[in-house]
């Protein structure tokens, strides 16, 4: 229900209080949301040239999601890119209007992303794209033990505030994590051309130091936030990938 369009609401209907918890299944939704990234560059790469494969997966995982994350990383440059102050910066992005540093940052990250993705061999391209997905979303989801919310729940955009793990619900998610992974890895196993495994360490490391730029400029996290650190360690392991086959 929060992480795609599709209308699970209709097959039950929650309470406020779980969405407090979502972060916790966010590698989980990425077998979904990295799984029809993958079937439809898959399906699409025989029929077109891979540029065209690889704008319909993207596009495809937008419409599914909303463009959620999208919507993250325009706030989060906008923010980061216009505020001096962590008054200001968050102020910035509460603002539904976008500004120049968010058109840019959306124009930069999907002309990269879609760019790497072109240049992924066709043959290893889906399992690359569903395992980049998943990993890229459990990684980040690690911003809500590193640091606080920086708003309260009455000024958070959703009206929610993740609740904080304790060491026991982050072992367990981290179980989890490796869960949802595993599918991917083992797809990766499979393929016939060698896959460079060291590219598993750009995202944590990408992860490391975007929350420390938070961290400094806010004191905590936003939704925004964890929206445009999962794009960006997306994006490190793509960049990882494609040098090693270059």
């Amino acid at each position: 229900m929060f992480f795609t369009r599709l209308p699970f609401w209709r097959i039950k209907r929650v309470d406020s209080e779980c969405f407090k918890h979502v972060v916790d299944y966010r590698p989980v939704a990425g077998l979904l949301t990295g799984g029809t990234a993958a079937v439809v560059f898959w399906c699409t790469s025989g029929q077109f040239p891979p540029m065209a494969a690889a704008l319909m997966a993207v596009g495809a995982r937008l419409l599914l999601t909303g463009a959620l994350h999208k919507d993250g990383l325009a706030d989060f440059c906008d923010g980061f890119g216009g505020g001096t102050t962590r008054e200001r910066t968050l102020s910035i992005m509460k603002d539904s209007h976008i500004g120049t540093y968010g058109v840019l940052g959306l124009i930069f990250h999907t002309g990269l992303l879609v760019g790497l993705i072109f240049s992924l061999p066709p043959a290893c391209a889906p399992a690359i794209l569903f395992t980049a997905d998943i990993y890229a979303k459990a990684c980040s989801s690690f911003i809500i033990l590193q640091l606080p919310y920086a708003r309260t729940a009455e000024q958070a955009k959703s009206g929610v505030v993740y609740s904080v793990w304790t060491l026991r619900a982050a072992c367990v998610h981290f179980g989890r994590c490796l869960a949802a992974l595993a599918p991917g890895v083992v797809w990766l196993y499979c393929i016939s051309a060698p896959f460079p495994y060291w590219a598993f360490l750009f995202p944590p490391v990408v992860e490391l130091l975007l929350t420390g730029w938070m961290r400094r400029r806010l004191q905590g996290y936003t939704g925004d936030c964890c929206g445009a650190l999962f794009l960006w360690c997306e994006l490190s392991f793509y960049g990882a990938v494609v040098m090693f086959y270059t």
